[in-house]
């Protein structure tokens, strides 16, 4: 009986149980369909912006290599300026110079000190071969070549080599040793050259770029080498030194200038010779070292003497003013209205001379030359001495007369007598 009552629920549950097992299979089946779009649409938000990260950063790469170009192109036009455009001009024209020297010697005798024994065992003077080194740059198309004349001094051989390592045997053609100036000539036309400024509109303050051949540079890699500074000075008056060169109107620069660089070109920003480096103050007697104070020989004043260089091979320095002078004595200077006896006397003027012509007369007293005061009978000599002059330059004398002063210029002339350039 209860086999049968059980038999009869399981056919009245079965409807309710299909139903049930039927739920739960659709829902199952609608869940997992859900989940399933779900994962679609996340994938479907996710990928959208990995697409326009893409984007984005292709973009900002195509953004940051047109940027990079312009920094790069604005860098390298940065480099280029007026010191690189100065050094490429003039660097061809600038030449170094191998010099072998005969330099003479005196080997002493142990007996020079003894009166009988070095009539037997004299002093033995000697010759030796010695190689030095500067610098020089190229004035003419025609191969002339400036440098300082001490680069050169006593040379029995002089090479001379151009940027690219191309050799030349020069030869002197004039030298000038009061100004320290000396021009070569090599063989060949067309060659590149330099251009003359004017060293007297250089400013205190401006770009000064120096070229060479320091410590034999110029061997290892057949071009100039260049340093930079500024004008520290100029009208630097050195006067004659103890050696009789004159240096005056020197340019003053911080520009490195060493050893092998004499005779080398002093450039200004827009490619023109300034000057010619010719001296240092080292602070050694032993070494030619910078120390930031180096001197240039202005180049107006190489202009004033070129042409004689290149046509006579000299200088000539004879002149003639045509005064006579005398001291002034206590009581010449109590008779003129003088305070002092500083000064000298004019005691005869020659005829048709330069200073006649000037309109000196004899009974003025010379107070000053060229700016320079005459206080006693040989500062008249000391003072045009140190000057470098030559015919047709002038003196400016201050003379004192009839209880005034006035200011006359002298133009020097020839002496009427005398030959010129050995004619």
């Amino acid at each position: 009986m209860i086999k049968t009552i059980l038999n009869n629920l399981n056919g009245l549950f079965r409807p309710v149980y299909l139903f049930v097992l039927g739920f739960c299979a659709a829902t199952a089946f609608f869940i997992v369909c859900s989940e399933g779009n779900s994962s679609d649409k996340s994938t479907a938000r996710v990928s959208m912006p990995q697409a326009n990260a893409t984007t984005d950063l292709t973009a900002r790469s195509g953004a940051a290599g047109t940027q990079s170009g312009d920094v790069q192109e604005e860098v390298a036009n940065s480099r280029e300026n007026a010191i690189t455009r100065a050094v490429q001009e003039v660097s061809p024209a600038v030449v170094g110079i191998n010099v072998t020297q005969v330099q003479r010697y005196i080997r002493r005798s142990p007996f020079s000190d003894d009166p009988f024994f070095r009539q037997f065992f004299p002093d033995v003077p000697f010759e030796k071969k010695v190689k030095s080194l500067g610098s020089g740059f190229i004035i003419s198309k025609d191969g002339y070549v400036l440098t300082n004349q001490h680069v050169i001094e006593d040379a029995a051989e002089i090479i001379v080599t151009r940027q690219g390592g191309k050799q030349y045997v020069a030869k002197e053609v004039g030298e000038d040793y009061a100004t320290d100036l000396a021009v070569l000539r090599i063989e060949g036309n067309d060659f590149p050259y330099v251009r003359f400024g004017n060293s007297d509109d250089v400013i205190i303050g401006e770009w000064a770029i120096a070229l060479g051949n320091p410590f034999g540079l110029f061997d290892i890699s057949s071009k100039p080498t260049v340093t930079v500074g500024v004008i520290s000075a100029k009208d630097q008056d050195f006067g004659r030194q103890q050696n009789e060169r004159i240096l005056e109107d020197m340019l003053q620069t911080d520009a490195a200038i060493n050893g092998g660089n004499s005779g080398g070109p002093l450039v200004n920003c827009n490619g023109e010779v300034i000057g010619i480096n010719t001296w240092i103050i080292s602070g050694s007697e032993t070494m030619s070292a910078n120390i930031g104070i180096g001197f240039a020989i202005p180049i107006n004043r190489v202009k004033r003497i070129l042409n004689d260089l290149m046509n006579y091979g000299r200088v000539d320095r004879s002149f003639w003013t045509g005064i006579h002078y005398d001291v002034i004595t206590p009581e010449i200077a109590r008779y003129l209205g003088m305070k002092t006896s500083r000064g000298v006397i004019i005691s005869d003027v020659d005829r048709n001379s330069p200073a006649a012509k000037a309109g000196i007369e004899i009974g003025d007293v010379i107070v000053a030359i060229n700016g320079k005061d005459v206080n006693e009978f040989d500062d008249v000599r000391k003072i045009i001495d140190d000057l470098d002059l030559r015919q047709g330059d002038s003196l400016i004398f201050r003379v004192y007369r009839s209880r005034s002063f006035l200011n006359i210029n002298v133009r020097l002339a020839a002496h009427p007598n005398a030959k010129q350039n050995g004619k």
